[in-house]
């Protein structure tokens, strides 16, 4: 594989970033305003409000994301994705590893995501990093069947 980097989003990325996440809510027919409100313009709804997107580059291509969202001193795991020929390289891994590092720096005690039966290779992951399934109530997307948490202290 060409030489992968993990950065921090940038404006001229968002739509790839957008796309990237497109391709699975589609594909799962998850799609919901809420996303789009998010991908259309991830400065506003993500960075924002306290949140970081960390974007898996290969040659100015985004191969990957990931996003926390931060709502109500509430850390959120959100939009992670791989480009279908990018799987199985631990790009995800890395992406998530990001991610909770970034939740642990801002103090969060816990880190959670919502998300959808289907995708059992998120799930299986998520798993592998000890989040745990938790009750879902009042989730702000109506097709997450499933809400996990990671205690992170």
């Amino acid at each position: 594989m060409s030489s992968l980097s993990i950065i921090t989003y940038e404006d001229r990325f968002q739509p790839m970033f957008k796309s990237l996440n497109l391709e699975w809510l589609e594909q799962f027919n998850l799609l919901e305003e809420r996303d789009l409100v998010a991908l259309n313009n991830p400065r506003k709804t993500i960075l924002e409000e306290g949140g970081i997107i960390y974007l898996a580059v290969v040659e100015d291509l985004v191969v990957g994301s990931a996003a926390v969202i931060c709502e109500h001193g509430e850390y959120e795991l959100a939009k992670m994705a791989v480009d279908k020929a990018y799987r199985g390289k631990g790009i995800s891994k890395l992406l998530l590893d990001q991610c909770l590092a970034f939740a642990k720096a801002k103090g969060a005690s816990r880190i959670m995501l919502y998300s959808n039966s289907q995708l059992t290779s998120a799930l299986a992951l998520y798993k592998r990093y000890g989040f745990k399934e938790i009750i879902l109530q009042n989730s702000p997307f109506q097709t997450a069947d499933i809400k996990m948490e990671l205690k992170l202290v």
